[in-house]
């Protein structure tokens, strides 16, 4: 990606010069177009900055919107309000820090005259280009480990929505289906070509946002319903980790930008993207949480309480969709990492690098089927990964690369003038660096890492199906002529330890009752969990 400038009878005409997969592909004024190139502009070709708007807001507000209501259970209202709004402000300020360390590697290396358009730049050259190996090594560690986990945490919640449209099949058995279905992302070559995508993915969201809100306010709150959060500094900290990851998704902000015609135009998109995704993030966890109460220290999936209907059954095969969106927006950066190890990053066969590409699947595969713990992972990743990846690193990075007078003065980008210049934005980083790594990572990490081996405790690896409803019991066959008078028979569910969800939060509060409308369409139960 690069651009030119040709003097055309007399005026300046630009041209674009736009890194797609291995090819260049020429954006001129004034250029005839066929029908063909149209509708491939319209659908596959973006570099605009809606085209990365929509993909920031897309990214941002994926499966997690079904377990903002479980961390508003942890958190309680008013600090679930609260810290997303201040992590949405805190995420919006280390995207632009990216932005930022983005456009002063590429100027520098443009001026010796680097050539990126068969080239996709990430964030670890970006730091290995200003600050060296160490830098990089670390940034590429965090960021590859954040980005395979992100993936199996949206192939988790494939399994985990559609078990509750079709649950002929336990979630394990999902993750296998679904596990084949996003390997087929190794054919997109890169963000470049996720406009189409991007943009149904954030209707897709939005829809399933406003169902959440309007169907638990419709429902109304269960009978005996208790807000009781916070009971417990582990389960605080747990919901707090969730809500930093949910606006820790800018791992991939260097690849969005590198997609742009115009990346200088990214400055403030971040920004804009997650004010809109708080239209949607907040309504939906709050009414929830006032509809749900404390059922959801239970149900970390949203989807799970409400009564099936037609409006439901929609939201999750939009979600599964959207999942499938963002699971390619995971993968692809290391899609990108693996091809630049092995050699074929600059293939011009899209079906090589796509057949080259399938063992970056496999790992993430396996660890969704290992660890199916849909909420609990979350708030894992995000205190261990997230608050390293894309808030800690970036913060830190920006203040050793403008550390001398030298670099400041001569920066391609100069800090605003309403965060205090230099001053200011030193101030401002200092302090995400001890909030994230004292809040995030350190009591976020006690609380998810505890909440997480008591996940395991209670399930167990590779369990089938995580929380899913216990199965009715058959009759005994030899207890069918007459009613028997054992205790055992009179239980009209199992005690499988698999589905003691409540056991797994150690009686941090009293289980709560199962919603009936949450079982009504369950009589015909054919498996254990």
């Amino acid at each position: 990606m690069g651009s030119s400038t040709n003097m055309v009878g007399g005026e300046e005409k630009v041209v674009e010069t736009v890194m797609v997969g291995r090819y260049v592909e020429m954006e001129q004024e004034g250029e005839g177009k066929t029908v063909k190139s149209r509708l491939s502009g319209l659908l596959w070709h973006g570099g605009s900055a809606y085209d990365a708007w929509f993909s920031c807001a897309s990214n941002q507000v994926a499966q997690v919107l079904l377990t903002l209501p479980y961390s508003f259970s942890q958190l309680g209202m008013m600090s679930g309000i609260l810290f997303q709004l201040f992590y949405g402000l805190l995420g919006s300020w280390t995207a632009y820090l990216i932005s930022i360390l983005y456009l002063e590697y590429r100027t520098r290396k443009e001026r010796d005259k680097v050539d990126f358009r068969n080239h996709v730049i990430q964030w670890f050259e970006v730091l290995d280009g200003l600050l060296g190996k160490h830098w990089r090594n670390v940034g590429l560690a965090f960021n590859c480990t954040f980005l395979l986990f992100g993936s199996v945490i949206q192939l988790i919640a494939c399994a985990s929505n559609i078990y509750y449209v079709n649950d002929k099949f336990d979630k394990r058995t999902w993750t296998y289906i679904f596990g084949a279905c996003c390997a087929t992302t190794v054919f997109i070559p890169s963000f470049h070509n996720y406009r189409i995508w991007s943009f149904l993915g954030l209707v897709m969201t939005t829809y399933t946002a406003w169902y959440l809100t309007i169907a638990s306010l419709l429902h109304g709150q269960v009978e005996g319903v208790k807000h009781s959060g916070p009971t417990k500094m582990v389960l605080y900290f747990t919901g707090a980790t969730n809500i930093l990851y949910t606006f820790g998704g800018h791992a991939v902000t260097v690849e969005i930008m590198h997609a742009m015609w115009r990346p200088q135009k990214f400055k403030a998109i971040y920004l804009l993207a997650t004010l809109y995704v708080l239209t949607l993030t907040l309504p939906s966890a709050a009414s929830v949480y006032w509809a749900f109460g404390d059922a959801l220290l239970t149900h970390s999936n949203a989807l799970a309480l409400l009564p099936r209907t037609p409006f439901r059954d929609a939201a999750v095969v939009l979600m599964l969709v959207h999942q499938f969106i963002t699971f390619g927006f995971a993968c692809t950066p290391l899609y990108f990492v693996w091809e630049k190890l092995i050699g074929l990053h600059d293939c011009r066969s899209l079906c090589k690098r796509a057949a080259a590409r399938l063992p970056v699947v496999v790992p993430v595969w396996f660890l969704a089927i290992i660890f199916p713990f849909f909420g609990p992972i979350n708030s894992a990743v995000g205190s261990l990964l997230v608050s390293f990846t894309v808030y800690i690193i970036p913060a830190l990075a920006h203040m050793v690369t403008f550390r001398s007078a030298h670099a400041r003065e001569n920066a391609v980008e100069v800090p605003p003038k309403f965060v205090g210049r230099w001053i200011g934005t030193y101030t401002i980083n200092a302090f995400v660096v001890g909030w994230v790594l004292v809040v995030g990572f350190g009591f976020g990490g006690w609380a998810s890492i505890t909440n997480f081996v008591r996940q395991i405790d209670t399930f167990g690896l590779f369990t089938k199906c995580y929380q899913c409803p216990p199965p009715l019991l058959p009759p005994s066959p030899s207890a069918l002529p007459f009613p028997s008078n054992s205790p055992t028979s009179s239980m009209p569910f199992s005690s499988n330890a698999h589905n003691s969800t409540a056991q797994a939060l150690t009686n941090i509060s009293p289980a709560p009752s199962p919603s009936p409308s949450h079982f009504a369409h369950r009589h015909h139960h054919r498996h254990g969990p």
